[in-house]
């Protein structure tokens, strides 16, 4: 037998931890993994593959490591089936009738729940040997009837010379995500918005919880609507342009602090430096501007609202604490909520505020913001001087501790707004799908995380030379190794703020396209993910929360994984625009699947009102996007088209508006009516969820996004031209919700909004 080639080696390597040797793109083409990527990836994923004797090295010792651990690190199985878990021992010859397994099962608390021995006389289910060591792998029977969570399943092997002991991740998770009962029978409608946009005559510059709660409000009690749709509220720099986008958020474990009311806040009300610095004529001057502005300023405001933060807390602790840094004792029921807080967070809190604390100092000493990859040595990792560094300055990262206490219970609050003002849903929260690699998200899990690749997207129409979102993605080989923790935490953290929650690019479970980094999009590839473990970790937070999963697949979707979401009950993400036959005509309401949540457009594309008057074409013909006159003649002559595909279906469906025709010159302009038709042939479509945006209720010209641009046009910057205050009497919400509401019908006296899942089928 011929020796393998250094080809064929990087092949199979390549394979075993899952990378693609092929893949097909949107359009049906063919793509081979280039050897360059393969070893590009390798790398990066810690492999020496250089040559050939390497990359032997490489997969002897991928093959063997289950084999040289008495356990897995995580295993996951489903709520009452019967199953077990491997266990590897080095046994010589016939050894195995000698050897007694005890196990012990143990809850989240470290509490026993169950134990138990297998053995002696055991049964060998594989044995191999490696180098001249025999091996043994033996079965353990699991319990059937544990309930679902985490647990630590610990092991002791009685018999063999060194009595290993070892311990593992076990998670029990249901089959399916959590689907409210309201929705067995019943299908709702809501709102999606930018919270950032939001004006109100008593914000600070953009909008936040208090205006948010009067939204929910508005919006149950006058308009019938089920859920509230919102931007990722993932912490952010909040310096422009670079560090607004909330889908390049610096930790999505945390909050934007400039979502806080500071004039919620007691401590801010009764600190005198913060009072007198509010009333001053200049503070006052610039909130004016701030809220008369039709863009959000977001150096200015952070500025603002640190400032007034800082005099809040310390206010706070002269209140509620004694003691000196770092002995801070809690005295007042107020101060023990925050230290409450403080410890259920945990280490992630801890480390995010220390970050900040450093970030901060650095900051102060150099004059401008650094990247950590550049900070002093000893703190480039959340190691034991990072951590030393949080304990000598105790008082101030509790600050930062203190700001995620205040903005999570604001925005807890609007949740139970929402559910006490009858809506079945409640917020419809956005996980993004990364952090950026500079923030402090990206420094925490920096062990977890490809520093060598950026994920992105393949070729296609949209974009043909692919898309590349600068954001290192998850190592799936480290991410399993910890049981699956920052994924955990991750789901959790953005589950406990609403009744819902969308996961952005919900493909990545399964598969990410990656890039090597410097490299361009067309030379990266996919990645695969342990699919059916984060499936079942989606699952289980879920149940947990009780909140409903939307996965958004829009791009290159693969059959296996939209059945596997759908088998799963994440509600697919359809949008209206996109949801065509291949001649270009729109699908019927029929053809919506249920299970799936559908809206007009997204914040990556028009609004209604710009893509009818090719607003978003003309941007882009202006930023030299479009090559040529052709190209932009072309562009149009499209629009066109899929604009009489929209007229068509509504004609079909009897909602052209009066006077209107299936040829797009009898509609030059978006009209309040037009938009009604279209919301209401989507509110018949089988989706049991709906979303308008306000934007296009609103007769909105500019879109919040433009992909592909950052300083050359003003993303996640525009406010709503109509205040909070004036949703009320807008004749076009009103007019739109009622259409949504008539054509949603929903009794919420027939069920009990408490009500755990329901029995929907995929």
């Amino acid at each position: 037998m011929s020796e393998p080639t250094e080809e064929s080696l990087l092949a199979a390597l390549a394979e075993r931890v899952g990378i693609a040797n092929h893949y097909h793109d949107i359009a049906g083409t063919y793509h081979a993994t280039t050897n360059q990527t393969k070893r590009a990836l390798l790398s990066a994923m810690g492999f020496a593959v250089q040559s050939a004797a390497e990359l032997v090295q490489a997969i002897k010792a991928w093959d063997e490591a289950p084999w040289r651990r008495l356990c897995d690190p995580v295993r996951i199985i489903r709520a009452g089936s019967k199953d077990h878990l491997s266990c590897t021992l080095p046994l010589e010859d016939g050894r195995e009738r000698d050897i007694v397994l005890h196990w012990r099962l143990s809850d989240e608390t470290g509490a026993m729940v169950r134990r138990g021995q297998t053995g002696p006389s055991l049964e060998a289910a594989e044995v191999r040997f490696l180098d001249g060591r025999r091996y043994v792998r033996v079965e353990i029977a699991l319990p059937d009837d544990v309930s679902i969570g985490y647990y630590t399943f610990s092991i002791q092997v009685e018999g063999a010379i060194d009595a290993p002991v070892s311990s593992m991740r076990l998670i029990v998770a249901p089959e399916q995500c959590y689907v409210p009962q309201e929705l067995e029978h019943h299908s709702v409608w809501g709102f999606a918005l930018q919270l950032y946009s939001l004006s109100s005559a008593r914000n600070w510059g953009c909008g936040d919880f208090t205006d948010l709660n009067k939204v929910v409000e508005w919006a149950a009690k006058h308009l019938g609507a089920h859920l509230i749709g919102l931007n990722p509220l993932h912490a952010l720099r909040n310096t422009f342009p670079h560090h607004t986008s909330p889908y390049a958020p610096f930790n999505r474990l945390y909050l934007n602090e400039l979502y806080i009311d500071l004039e919620r806040l007691p401590e801010f009300f009764s600190s005198e430096d913060a009072r007198r610095a509010f009333a001053t004529t200049e503070f006052q001057a610039q909130l004016k501007l701030l809220r008369d502005s039709r863009r959000v300023d977001y150096d200015s405001i952070a500025s603002a609202k640190r400032t007034m933060l800082d005099f809040a807390y310390r206010q706070f602790l002269k209140e509620n604490y004694r003691g000196e840094e770092p002995e801070l004792a809690a005295q007042t029921p107020r101060a023990k909520l925050l230290e409450r807080f403080i410890e259920t967070e945990g280490e992630p809190l801890e480390l995010y505020a220390i970050f900040q604390t450093l970030e901060e100092e650095r900051r102060l000493i150099q004059s401008k913001m650094t990247m950590w990859q550049d900070w002093p040595a000893q703190f480039r990792s959340p190691g034991q001087a990072a951590r030393e560094y949080g304990r000598r300055h105790r008082k101030r990262v509790r600050f930062f501790q203190y700001i995620q206490w205040v903005a999570s219970e604001q925005l807890k609050e609007t949740q139970r707004l929402a559910k006490e003002s009858g809506m079945a849903i409640g917020l419809y929260n956005d996980l993004a799908l990364g952090a950026e690699r500079n923030g402090a998200e990206s420094w925490m899990y920096q062990r977890f995380l490809i520093h060598d690749a950026d994920c992105g997207a393949p070729p296609d129409a949209f974009a043909p030379e692919g898309q590349n979102w600068g954001m290192a993605p998850w190592n799936p080989i480290a991410l399993k190794e910890s049981g699956y923790e920052p994924i955990i935490r991750l789901l959790r953290n953005n589950l406990r703020f609403g009744g819902a929650i969308r996961l952005d690019h919900v493909m990545a479970l399964a598969r990410l396209f990656w890039i090597p980094r410097d490299r361009a999009a067309s030379e990266g590839t996919y990645v695969h993910y342990p699919f059916q473990d984060l499936l079942a970790i989606v699952a289980l937070e879920s149940a947990r929360a009780k909140n409903l999963v939307i996965g958004e697949d829009l791009g290159t979707v693969p059959d296996y994984v939209r059945e596997q979401l759908a088998k799963s009950r994440i509600f697919s993400y359809r949008v209206l625009y996109f949801e065509r036959h291949e001649d270009g005509a729109l699908k019927g309401p029929e053809e919506f699947p249920e299970q799936s949540l559908a809206v007009v457009t997204t914040h990556d594309l028009p609004t209604l009102t710009g893509f009818w008057s090719g607003e978003d074409l003309r941007v882009r013909a202006g930023l030299s996007a479009v090559p040529d006159d052709a190209s932009k003649q072309q562009a149009w002559d499209e629009r066109q088209r899929d604009k009489g595909h929209l007229l068509c279906a509504l004609k079909k469906e009897l909602l052209l508006p009066p006077g209107m025709t299936e040829d797009p010159s009898s509609v030059p302009l978006m009209t309040p009516a037009l938009c009604q038709a279209l919301h209401l042939y989507l509110a018949r479509t089988s989706s049991l969820l709906v979303l308008a945006n306000l934007e296009d209720a609103l007769e909105e010209l500019s879109q919040t996004n433009l992909p592909g641009t950052v300083e050359a046009h003003p993303n996640w910057t525009r406010k709503y031209a109509v205040s909070v205050d004036g949703f009320l009497g807008d004749p076009r919400l009103r007019d739109l919700a009622a259409v949504l509401r008539s054509a949603r019908r929903y009794d919420k006296s027939s069920h009990d909004s408490t009500a755990s899942a329901g029995r929907l089928e995929p």
